[in-house]
């Protein structure tokens, strides 16, 4: 893959940075500098560390809430919390971060009523992708007899209700684009693993379903959802981008259809688009559920650069766009020296959700990759 140089102030025409000046920064990796340095493994490190002394429960090994006082624990957030942990052991190596994903699978099926399975068939699908992962980058069968339960059981929420598709939860009362775009990429994967025929079936009918019901035909804007009210098509979330770019990459990498690849790009380039953006930095989605789909989008856009086989202009610009929102938040909304994270990527906060830190290590993680790729400076 051809090296692409992407200088600290992004000078690829339409990602210019708004840090023109020198920055000195204060504590942490680069600090001091007269022109800040980026260190993107050791920020990383920092934020895996940040993550685990702020959020991590001990006592049930999984991650709280938020880093206040609400130990809570919700099922999605820790399936990606535990999709971070293998970012960062794919990056280290480190056998401590296995053994604390290790350790997290076992607490969230603890507090999950002791089964992986849940009332939520998106929830469930993004341990599954978690579990897929950790099971290619460790070898352990656990994590592939986990995913293999929960994607049995997401294959029970499809019916022809609406022309197909999957519910959201098991009330089944609509189908949204959560449930049905990582579907789609979890049944690509379990093909890249299996090779069995079942899988790729499903892979492209979720996803043909998907396209034809919740992604507009002229603009690639992806939509939310639909029930017998109709399709919701205010929403209009970071998240159902990325996820939608994601199998369409998957399915490219199977398939080697250009369709699904310009698919990917048309809605790439759609979420850097003002609809999702303020100057190029991605949108205040909130805490919640919505600190974490900045985090998603982040993931696939990595995806599509790394396994998209797009051109090398588009993968600079995406990449750019990704660095850009590195920068800006390490230097602008990241409260250091404890490394937290806010919701806005441009101010700083001192008490962030789980969802919300996370969103903010996937970005960092993200970064650190292309930095080891070599697709920035």
């Amino acid at each position: 893959m051809r090296k692409l140089i992407i200088v600290g102030t992004l000078l690829i025409t339409g990602f210019t940075s708004c840090l023109k000046e020198p920055v000195d920064d204060g504590p942490g990796p680069g600090a001091g500098a007269v022109s800040y340095v980026y260190n993107w493994p050791a920020i990383a490190d920092s934020t895996e560390k940040s993550l685990i002394s702020g959020w991590y429960n001990q006592s049930g090994n999984y991650f709280n809430k938020n880093n206040s006082s609400d130990q809570t624990f919700n099922y999605w957030p820790n399936a990606h919390a535990l999709d971070l942990l293998v970012d960062a052991y794919l990056r280290t190596g480190d056998p401590a971060i296995k053994a604390r994903m290790d350790k997290l699978l076992d607490g969230a099926q603890a507090k999950n009523g002791n089964t992986i399975i849940n009332h939520f068939y998106d929830d469930m699908e993004w341990m599954t992708l978690a579990c897929l992962r950790a099971y290619e980058a460790t070898s352990d069968a656990k994590y592939k007899t986990a995913a293999t339960t929960l994607w049995n059981d997401i294959k029970g929420g499809w019916d022809e209700n609406f022309g197909g598709g999957i519910y959201w939860n098991k009330d089944r009362q609509n189908k949204n684009t959560p449930a049905n775009a990582p579907a789609s990429i979890i049944a690509s994967r379990f093909y890249q693993l299996d090779h069995k025929g079942d899988d790729l079936a499903w892979a492209k009918k979720i996803y043909q379903w998907q396209k034809d019901n919740l992604v507009d035909p002229t603009t690639g804007l992806v939509w939310d959802g639909l029930d017998v009210s109709g399709t919701n098509k205010a929403w209009k979330f970071t998240y159902n981008q990325g996820v939608f770019i994601g199998a369409a990459v998957e399915l490219y990498k199977l398939t080697g259809d250009n369709t699904y690849i310009a698919d990917a790009l048309r809605t790439a380039n759609n979420a850097l688009g003002s609809e999702f953006t303020s100057n190029n930095i991605f949108k205040d989605e909130g805490g919640g559920d919505g600190g974490l789909f900045k985090g998603i989008l982040v993931r696939y856009l990595m995806l599509l650069i790394t396994d998209g086989s797009i051109s090398s202009t588009d993968q600079a610009k995406f990449a750019n766009s990704l660095l850009l929102n590195a920068q800006t938040m390490w230097l602008k909304g990241t409260s250091r020296p404890q490394v937290i994270f806010n919701t806005s990527w441009t101010t700083t906060a001192t008490t962030t959700d789980l969802t919300t830190q996370l969103s903010g290590s996937m970005l960092i993680e993200a970064v650190a990759r292309l930095k080891e790729l070599e697709l920035i400076d």
